[in-house]
């Protein structure tokens, strides 16, 4: 039986309308500048949600990843395998919802500018006719939208994001995990896209068996301050972590070694639950989302030969 604050939204559920956010952030999209798709995700799925073709010659440049080691052990010189890209694909976003994305210097949350980057995701999908759907985890418990293609449902999926209110500041820090559900939740070589805070800490229990099952993409929202403290005098601040008031003084010697320890644990365990960095994207709460997406985007198709 599943706990009461688990709730699974059908597919059918009655779309309503669109509110003014997500209207403008379609018209955004539909009017972007620049040909990069939205989605495109060739280059980081390489040998993973795709289909095999067959087995050709290994020729200088191939990637070695690719490499048919039974053929070439029998046949003497090097084949790998070929693969064609596989064009229904499923793309789940896990929006881990926490206090802590409710800080930004620069005019916007982190958790502004990722529910943005979840929207548009979901609204790129749309316009590849891929399926998309949306885990969402919060301390008040989850909710999940199955993936689906259908136009409407996605679009209130979208809504429903843009409308869920931010988790209370003094509630507790941590998400409720999503990750044994989000094993249940599409099919296998899915794309999961992990927007979230990635604080320093433990990589999930459940994530080798997330790695194996999907293709998986991390994003996380920066801030100016995480690359330096303002030098500025002291601060009335609140921590949405622990929930307390306090004084800080960003000019300290202390609290200015304490957060560069911090920034580096953040990047280093970033870079280690996600080796490749084609997996990694990176918004900012002072720049467009939509300019950092395509960018994005544009790297892993050109990085593939299609740009």
């Amino acid at each position: 039986m599943h706990d009461a604050r688990h709730r699974f939204i059908p597919e059918e559920a009655e779309p309503g309308p669109a509110s003014d956010a997500l209207a403008e952030l379609e018209w955004r999209l539909r009017h972007a500048s620049r040909s990069t798709r939205l989605g495109d995700y060739p280059s980081v799925a390489r040998g993973r949600g795709v289909e095999f073709e067959q087995v050709v010659k290994h020729e200088w440049g191939d990637d070695l990843r690719d490499i048919d080691w039974n053929v070439t052990a029998r046949l003497g010189e090097p084949y790998r395998k070929q693969f064609t890209e596989d064009r229904d694909l499923t793309v789940l976003l896990v929006f881990e919802d926490t206090p802590e994305l409710q800080f930004g210097s620069a005019g916007r949350t982190r958790r502004e500018v990722l529910r943005e980057t979840a929207v548009l995701l979901l609204l790129g999908a749309l316009r590849r006719r891929d399926r998309a759907g949306l885990l969402y985890a919060s301390p008040e418990g989850l909710w999940l939208r199955r993936p689906s293609a259908h136009r409407e449902t996605v679009r209130h999926t979208a809504k429903m994001l843009l409308d869920q209110p931010p988790p209370a500041l003094d509630g507790g820090a941590r998400a409720e995990e999503p990750w044994r559900l989000a094993l249940r939740a599409a099919p296998p070589h899915s794309v999961l896209v992990w927007l979230g805070a990635f604080a320093p800490g433990p990589e999930p229990e459940d994530w080798p068996a997330l790695s194996r099952r999907y293709q998986v993409v991390g994003c996380r929202a920066d801030d100016p301050w995480d690359e330096g403290l303002p030098a500025t005098g002291p601060l009335a601040v609140f921590d949405p972590v622990t929930g307390a008031a306090l004084e800080f003084d960003p000019r300290a010697a202390a609290n200015r070694r304490a957060h560069a320890a911090w920034a580096r644990r953040r990047d280093d365990g970033w870079a280690a639950l996600l080796p490749d960095e084609r997996t990694r994207l990176t918004v900012r709460t002072d720049a467009p989302v939509l300019d950092r997406l395509l960018d994005f985007f544009h790297r892993q198709a050109r990085g593939s030969g299609r740009a």
